[in-house]
């Protein structure tokens, strides 16, 4: 194999499939990315058996072949070459060690045999839609958050993708996230083909891996989804994943229904507030008591060994007053996701969980379980 190419072209590509590897793999030829030369284009494939991301760009291809080399030492030679360099790739026949040089530099990197390297299938069968990329990345972006990070639970692992009916009738495509603490849900309104998508997980590293290979593409991308497996395409890039076997919980009936008491405060100022105030709650629990009376709200914290913080804010609040506990990272959480000037929180009494809403989007709800203060 023996190829020329530009070092943008080529880290470009790089970075969409390496992040897929993981550092530590008791398997060699896992830690590696695949290279294919042939007719104009290198093309990288990198998997961890679970996930598979392939990426092409042009080269100028002087001997077509294919060689496995070190994912992340390739990612970081390359990174560190000059802006605007030419790269040469060359496999040596006689060490079958991958060489590259750019310029006055040169390296040469182990390799092991692309016959070895392991690749996924495609599924037939599968739903195919287009969405806008921006519109993905948001549903993403507004509920990746809430994810779980309990292995025992491999169910809330992920994000739930569907198509569902809103109570209007109106098709949308929608995301949820939990983990039993809090729930985060987002939609837009459904792509053509996805109106009657199955619910699927896609795994926490599956979702953190579109969201990146999606980040710079202006336009549409190509979702596919089967029984087992989701397949995003953005522009040359493919990202393949398992989906997690498991059922998703039903979600609705956590979602609060008659929440009457609604209070409404500046995000920014309510968000600054309980930064400042949890800085002196035990590390654990992160409690922060929320006390609601009429057109004010105090945060407070107060804890034997790590001290007490109050502070006021206005807002607007006009029924009973009220005492509700939260943790402070998650208050923080949705308070990162709130665009409107201001945050709408929809309670009906301190032991039932919290809905919050966003003014300016309709179409992304928060639900918080309180905690006992």
């Amino acid at each position: 194999m023996k190829l020329t190419i530009e070092r943008s072209d080529l880290l470009n590509a790089l970075s969409h499939v390496q992040n897929v590897v993981e550092r530590r793999n008791t398997i060699p030829i896992l830690s590696n990315v695949l290279l294919q030369a042939s007719k104009g284009e290198l093309k990288l494939t990198a998997t961890d058996l679970d996930i598979e991301a392939v990426d092409s760009a042009d080269a100028k291809v002087s001997a077509e072949g294919a060689i496995t080399a070190p994912a992340g030492t390739l990612f970081d030679v390359i990174r560190k070459l000059p802006a605007g360099a030419e790269v040469e790739l060359e496999t040596q026949p006689d060490n079958q060690r991958l060489t590259i040089r750019a310029g006055r530099s040169h390296f040469e990197l182990p390799t092991l045999p692309a016959s070895d390297f392991q690749t996924m299938s495609s599924d037939d069968g599968a739903t195919s839609f287009s969405v806008d990329a921006k519109d993905f990345a948001r549903l993403i972006d507004k509920t990746r958050f809430a994810i779980s990070t309990e292995e025992t639970r491999y169910y809330l692992n992920g994000v739930y993708l569907h198509g569902v009916k809103t109570d209007d009738g109106n098709p949308v495509l929608r995301t949820v996230a939990t983990d039993g603490h809090r729930l985060a849900l987002a939609e837009i309104p459904a792509p053509k083909g996805s109106e009657n998508l199955e619910g699927v997980i896609v795994p926490r590293k599956a979702v953190a891996e579109a969201r990146r290979l999606i980040d710079a593409v202006d336009g549409d991308i190509e979702i596919a989804v089967s029984d087992t497996k989701i397949v995003v395409r953005a522009g040359r890039a493919v990202l393949t994943s398992k989906l997690i076997d498991g059922s998703f919980p039903d979600y609705s009936r956590v979602i609060p229904k008659g929440n009457d008491k609604k209070l409404v405060v500046d995000n920014k100022a309510f968000e600054a507030a309980v930064d400042r105030v949890s800085t002196v709650s035990a590390e654990r629990s992160r409690s922060v008591k929320m006390s609601l009376s009429e057109g004010k709200l105090t945060l407070a914290v107060n804890h034997a060994e790590t001290g007490a913080g109050n502070e006021e804010l206005e807002a607007e609040y006009g029924s009973d007053a009220m005492e509700i506990g939260f943790n402070a990272k998650y208050l923080l959480d949705i308070a990162g996701q709130i665009e409107a000037e201001t945050a709408e929180f929809m309670f009906n009494d301190p032991a039932s969980p919290a809905l919050v809403l966003d003014p300016s989007d309709d179409s992304a709800r928060y639900v918080l379980m309180p905690l006992r203060v």
